[in-house]
């Protein structure tokens, strides 16, 4: 029985293409793209307008080869960020694509955005405790291995 070696045609290589057969990026990473260019080409988006109902239905007329997938993560994305939220939370209507009116924010929806604001705020705000505790928490530490240190390192 032989035993070979590998050669140099049997080594694994890094890869530096995505790990996506089919070569293309996922819809989070094109929905991304998207959104960013969505911001660049119509001010509503750019401005985080409260979006009409169905703002997906004109932007797939007025973008034709739009994919669906990527424009519904984007249009989440959008939506749920804390500054559409505020903007949605105090505006009374509506805007479409061109920023005419197109139709009314209720009071409820204004509550829900409300409410979706301050859970995010509290959220922020509890993290950034944590992270503070956590930072105290390490200084004391370094500061106690210090003085272990001082105490019983050796003098030279």
């Amino acid at each position: 029985m032989t035993t070979s070696t590998p050669g140099p045609e049997t080594k694994p290589e890094a890869c530096s293409a995505p790990i996506n057969p089919t070569d293309k990026p996922l819809p989070s990473q094109n929905a991304r793209q998207l959104l960013k260019d969505l911001q660049e080409k119509f001010p509503v988006f750019r401005d985080s307008q409260p979006l009409a109902i169905g703002i997906d239905k004109q932007l797939m007329a007025r973008l034709p080869g739009l994919e669906r997938k990527p424009l519904r993560i984007a249009l989440g994305i959008h939506t749920h960020s804390l500054r559409y939220l505020k903007a949605s939370e105090k505006a009374a209507t509506r805007v479409d694509l061109d920023g005419q009116p197109a139709g009314e924010i209720t009071s409820e929806q204004r509550q829900h955005a409300s409410e979706l604001v301050k859970e995010r705020l509290k959220k922020q705000a509890e993290q950034r405790k944590m992270q503070r505790e956590a930072e105290a928490q390490a200084r004391q530490h370094a500061a106690k291995l210090g003085k272990l240190v001082e105490k019983f390192g050796r003098s030279t």
